[in-house]
């Protein structure tokens, strides 16, 4: 906090608190009359006009053109959420579409990833975000192939993130079960363990030369890994619910929209953020606190999901300014136990595969 919340007393608080809620509430500004008649202080009216223009000199609130409401202003919102926030209680029902999350069993974290992100559209009616971070040196631990023909076989690959990604090759020439099994193996005790750019030119020719007959499947099969590695590199996001934006009047700008809507797309800003995250603690991003200039007036809260001291994923959610803040930590820690859960029963963090990769 910095040193002007020291200004902040009791009465100050409470009624930053009140104009925060009702704007989450309500959006619009917020007068005086509205907390004489809503909260418990035992003072004037012209007390509450004096406390809220002090407020407004310090940089908490704001006025709106002519009106005699005021809005909580960046700096009021960030002092709310780090300070005046709240426990949000969920409801039964609540409780019970996150802890079904945990029963569906789904295999793969993408899909499990996915699926809360939107739930928490669903439940915090604001845009869901699900996020596979980049990673930096990422590596194979594990290689294994499914021969299906002999131009086709499914190459499976664990990475050091636990992560599951599969490809579906196909050989100009044949391959046999025998050539399949003999490249799995020397996938496994060559290209295990070590970054794209330590995959050189000599040590592709000494495989070629341990492959002996059907050489030429080591550079095929080196090809589709430098791909898959290229796309763990890059990491991955998708959206829910980029529909429920529109109900907010902080959206109404087409022009504003149509830019943050541009920014979902590209993914690459809002990735960078989450990629850079430290901990698995939550993190709250209120305006231009997101470095991400088309964010100015949107938050994005997000939970980074983290295994083994890696961070393998995050969840959040993407809305007004004027979000709340208190359901929306309440979802996403709730989805995120979950989540965390179903990595620590599951041997492997996909717990089976699928041709998400191709």
């Amino acid at each position: 906090m910095s040193s002007e919340n020291r200004g902040l007393t009791e009465r100050k608080k409470q009624i930053l608190k009140a104009i925060v809620d009702a704007h989450i509430e309500g959006g619009g500004p917020v007068g005086s009359k509205y907390i004489l008649q809503n909260q418990q202080l035992k003072c004037s009216s012209a007390t509450i006009r004096n406390e809220m223009a002090e407020l407004e000199e310090m940089g908490y609130l704001e006025q709106p053109h002519a009106s005699a409401g005021r809005v909580p202003s960046e700096l009021g919102l960030r002092f709310y959420v780090d300070t005046l926030l709240e426990h949000y209680a969920m409801t039964t029902h609540e409780i019970a579409q996150i802890n079904n999350l945990l029963r569906a069993k789904m295999g793969e974290l993408d899909q499990i990833l996915k699926a809360a992100s939107n739930l928490a559209s669903n439940l915090t009616n604001y845009t869901g975000i699900a996020i596979k971070p980049r990673v930096s040196s990422v590596s194979i631990a594990k290689y294994e192939t499914i021969y299906l023909e002999p131009t086709h076989y499914i190459l499976v690959a664990v990475t050091s993130s636990g992560a599951v990604k599969s490809k579906h090759v196909r050989t100009e020439g044949e391959i046999t079960e025998e050539e399949l099994a003999r490249l799995s193996g020397l996938l496994n005790s060559y290209l295990t363990g070590i970054p794209a750019e330590q995959i050189t030119l000599p040590l592709l020719m000494e495989m070629e030369t341990r492959m002996g007959e059907g050489a030429w499947q080591v550079g095929v099969a080196v090809k589709v890994i430098y791909a898959l590695l290229r796309e763990l590199d890059e990491g991955e996001m998708s959206v829910s619910g980029i529909n429920r934006l529109l109900q907010y009047p902080e959206y109404s700008d087409v022009g504003h929209l149509q830019e943050l809507l541009g920014t979902l797309e590209k993914k690459e800003d809002i990735l960078d953020l989450v990629s850079r995250s430290q901990n698995d603690d939550i993190s709250i991003m209120i305006g231009s606190e997101s470095q991400v200039k088309v964010m100015n007036n949107s938050a994005l809260v997000f939970k980074p999901i983290v295994k083994d001291g890696r961070t393998v994923g995050a969840i959040g959610v993407i809305g007004p300014r004027r979000m709340d803040y208190a359901k929306v930590l309440a979802t996403l820690e709730g989805l995120s136990g979950n989540i965390t859960n179903m990595l620590e029963t599951d041997k492997q963090l996909n717990g089976g595969r699928s041709d998400g990769g191709n």
